[in-house]
């Protein structure tokens, strides 16, 4: 039986399952496109358990796309803190302002005018697509790839985008008329049955008699996934300043790694206290106090930095600083996830 012959056999279990035992979640109980693009963009390499709070706090102060296209940068970051990629919320907005200009605030109905919007990629475009509209094209992500590698008990590597390409084809060859739904079904069956690691739960999967990794007992085996890319090591010191009650920060440049977020004060190298003497006075302060406050590791996709805090009361401040109330750091300013910890730490 032939790859397609597999895939195409697999719609109508995956479609009745779905319908059966899908979980009710808010983007789910009304077929709203807006609210669809936003838990799709939230949901990239996130779990839905992880991103309901971000989804309900987001959709509380921007609930419509104009608000979206209007909404002031700083707040909006605020509003993506703790989701990362922060160039996928200011995407976010450029593609509501799109709207708003070219569609009259109405977000396009089609895939190919969908996947022309900044920060809408293919998978993207298709999922609302489908969803919101039912137009038959398939939404492949991770969770998808892995259900169609183990189905069709594929070798190929689905790190690779020609392998995303090519299953992406064949499942455009067997859309049903029920698009929304299947393409659902696939991304919930991968997230919660089809699992990426460990034993899957073949005994609650609809396919299992038809999945040839089941039949062959190569589940754990497949998808193959072979990384090419090894993540540079960085290491960094980073200073939690206090002058009377109040914490340095700083905004990070435009460009770049986290551009335009705001950051505690850091330095590259693991620094000695010497070292870390040196560093404030060529900042102009002179500590008080200097205190260890701990270490923090954070992976990025290419970049892992390994850091290391110290908690330094000051005498005086620097006006290359920003001094911010600790209370503003929670409520105003956008940290990314990499800080997180340090920030924890001043409460």
């Amino acid at each position: 039986m032939s790859e397609l012959e597999l895939l195409k056999k697999i719609t109508e279990p995956v479609i009745k399952w779905y319908q059966e035992n899908k979980r009710e979640l808010p983007w789910r109980k009304e077929k709203n496109p807006y609210f669809i693009w936003i838990s799709e963009i939230m949901l990239q390499q996130t779990r839905i358990e992880a991103v309901m709070q971000y989804y309900q706090r987001f959709l509380e102060n921007l609930p419509t796309l104009s608000d979206l296209a209007q909404v002031e940068e700083e707040k909006l970051l605020k509003l993506w803190e703790g989701l990362g990629y922060y160039n996928r919320a200011r995407n976010l907005k450029k593609a509501a302002q799109i709207v708003q200009e070219k569609y009259g605030g109405q977000m396009p109905k089609t895939y190919e005018e969908l996947v022309k919007l900044p920060g809408i990629g293919e998978y993207t475009a298709g999922a609302i697509a489908s969803i919101a509209y039912n137009e038959p094209v398939p939404a492949v992500d991770g969770n998808v790839l892995r259900v169609v590698s183990r189905v069709t008990r594929s070798s190929k590597d689905v790190l690779e985008p020609k392998t995303k390409k090519e299953f992406t084809l064949k499942l455009q060859q067997i859309m049903p008329k029920q698009a929304g739904d299947f393409n659902e079904g696939l991304m919930e069956l991968g997230e919660r049955i089809c699992l990426p690691n460990g034993t899957p739960n073949c005994s609650h999967c609809p396919v299992r008699e038809i999945c040839l990794a089941y039949q062959e007992n190569l589940t754990e085996v497949l998808p193959v996934r072979n990384s090419k890319t090894k993540r540079k090591k960085e290491q960094k010191t980073v200073f939690l300043l206090e002058w009377e009650n109040k914490i340095a920060i700083r905004k990070r440049e435009e460009k770049g790694l986290l551009a335009n977020l705001y950051e505690f004060p850091n330095v590259a190298g693991n620094l000695t206290k010497a070292e870390i003497e040196t560093i404030l006075k060529t900042w102009n302060l002179e500590a008080k106090q200097i205190k260890k406050q701990g270490n923090c590791r954070h992976i990025f996709s290419h970049v892992e930095w390994e850091m290391v805090g110290y908690r330094v009361l000051v005498g005086q401040n620097n006006v290359a600083f920003l001094w911010v109330e600790k209370q503003e750091l929670l409520e105003k300013y956008a940290i990314p996830g990499a800080f997180a910890k340090f920030r924890e730490s001043l409460f």
